[in-house]
Parts: C-alpha cells; structure tokens; sequence
C-alpha cells in the first residue's frame, strides 16, 4: 500500500511540472501542416512607344524660323495586367524602371527643349546675318529637324533604326542614319560584336561581306568599286560597327550614310546580313537576344 501511494505521488508530482494538466494523446485533433509558400514571379514585359514631338517656331514679326519633327522611342515597363509601371510597388518593378530610364536617357535630347532651343537661336542669327547682307528669308528659307524611327523588339532585344534629317541652309538638307541597340537582359546598350562567339571573327565575317556586296553592286553598274565607293571602302567596310547597325527580323543591316562611303549623289549605302550567314559565329547569348533557334547538334 505504501509503494502504490509513492507511486501516485510521484506521477502527481510529474504532471505539475508539466503545466497542471495531462495531454490525451489518444484524443487530441491530428495537427495539419501549413502548405508551403509559392512565390509567383512576376510578370513584366517592356514596349516601345513612338512619340510624336514637333513644331512651327515663328519669330515674333511671324516668319517661319524652325519646323521640327522628331519620332522619339519610348521604354514602358508594363505589369501583366496592362497598366503601365510608373510607381514601382516591388523589387521587380524598381530594377524594369532601372531598365527604361536608362533606355530613354539616349533619346532625352530629343524630348527636351534645348536641343531644339539651340536650333532655333542659330536660326535666328543666320535670318539677320542674311538680311544684313541684303538676302531674303522667307518661309524656305526655314531651319529643318527630324527624326524617324523603325523598331524592332524581341522579348530580349529592342533594335531602332532611325533617319535625322536637317537643313540648316545650303544646296540641300543632310541625313544621317543611326541606330540603338538595347539587351532588355542587361538593361543596356550593346555593340553589336557583343552577340558573337568570337567577336574578331563575326567582325571579319561582316566586313567580308560588305566588301563581297559592295563590288558586286559596282560590277552591277560596271564600274570598279573604286569608281562607286570612295578608294579606301575595304577600310571603311572594316569599320562597320563604327556606323548604324540595327537587327530585324530578316538579318542585320550596316547602313553609311550620304559621304561616308561614297558621294552624297550616290545616296546612303546599306548591306543586309541575314540571320543563316551570321548565326554560325554567334555566341548562345545572341542567339538567344535575336530570337533564333539552335541549329540541331
């Protein structure tokens, strides 16, 4: 009797220290474990805008100074639902706007007002100079500015390829070709050499062939090369990626503007590369930025 009261005094005494009370294992509500946390990526997809500044500037007596046209590229980063970004609310968000302001920052002249500013002042001075020495100005006489645009986009690359034009007086207006090309993977501008396995070899690549196109349009007009283009175009050839590249989605295009291969009569001269000739001397990366698909192994 003694050794049963012990007994009970001890489990007693075990059960206090638990916290007074005795758990029914047998009874208790089986315990559910919470499902783990699925992060849902989000989706951001970036488009380009094209938009639309330009003007008449008149002098204060109404003579017409300026007219200006300029298509300006614009980087949206865009949330699944359509809405554009402009407060970023996450991570994610705040790194896209990273991506389009340092797109748009190349093309801030064009969207500014002293660029455009400048224009206007030497247009005005060359109006007095030109009635100080007893030259009419009237309204074709006018100060022209523009800037077109083409883009192309993947999901990983935007490649614009534009045209200023100007006339700031002279015989006839000047045009110049340029071009942007932008990695949406880096959130920065690339020169074109960038997507090749081997940079030296696409370049020798490309020259080759702006050579091999260039003396094949002369004999197309049977002249020498020499006869179309300037004496040195193998030098200049040599140094397309100085000049305005852009992608589509055919292939590649070199383009020189008016002098800088041949006489302004001759026009701007542009060779197309398409995508079956370079894709061998691109790296996976360019591949993939250019949206092509792997040749089978």
């Amino acid at each position: 009797m003694a050794t049963l009261i012990a007994l009970l005094l001890v489990l007693c005494t075990l059960t206090a220290c638990a916290g007074g009370s005795v758990t029914d294992v047998k009874n208790s509500p089986p315990v559910v474990e919470e499902p783990p946390q699925v992060t849902v990526e989000e989706v951001i997809a970036y488009e380009v805008e094209l938009r639309e500044n330009g003007d008449a500037v008149r002098s204060e007596d109404g003579v017409l100074l300026v007219e200006y046209a300029y298509q300006v590229p614009v980087l949206w980063a865009v949330r699944a639902d359509g809405s554009r970004i402009e407060e970023p609310q996450t991570p994610a968000e705040v790194e896209a706007l990273t991506v389009t302001d340092t797109f748009n920052a190349e093309f801030a002249d064009w969207n500014g007002s002293e660029y455009i500013q400048g224009i206007i002042g030497f247009a005005e001075e060359d109006r007095k100079f030109r009635e100080e020495a007893g030259i009419p100005w009237d309204d074709t006489s006018a100060y022209t500015d523009g800037l077109r645009c083409q883009v192309y986009q993947t999901e990983q690359l935007i490649s614009i390829s534009g045209l200023y034009s100007t006339y700031t007086g002279g015989a006839h207006p000047n045009y110049v070709l340029l071009s942007w090309n932008f990695d949406l993977t880096t959130g920065a501008y690339f020169a074109p050499e960038a997507l090749a396995a081997d940079s030296q070899e696409f370049s020798d690549l490309v020259t080759q062939e702006i050579i091999r196109q260039a003396r094949e349009r002369a004999a197309e007009q049977q002249l020498l090369p020499e006869e179309c283009f300037w004496e040195n175009y193998e030098e200049i050839a040599a140094s397309w990626g100085s000049y305005a590249v852009s992608f589509d989605e055919t292939g590649m295009t070199v383009g020189y503007s008016p002098y800088e291969m041949a006489a302004y009569a001759a026009g701007a001269q542009i060779f197309t590369l398409e995508y079956d000739l370079l894709q061998p001397a691109l790296s996976d990366h360019g591949i993939e930025v250019l949206q092509l698909e792997k040749a089978a192994e």
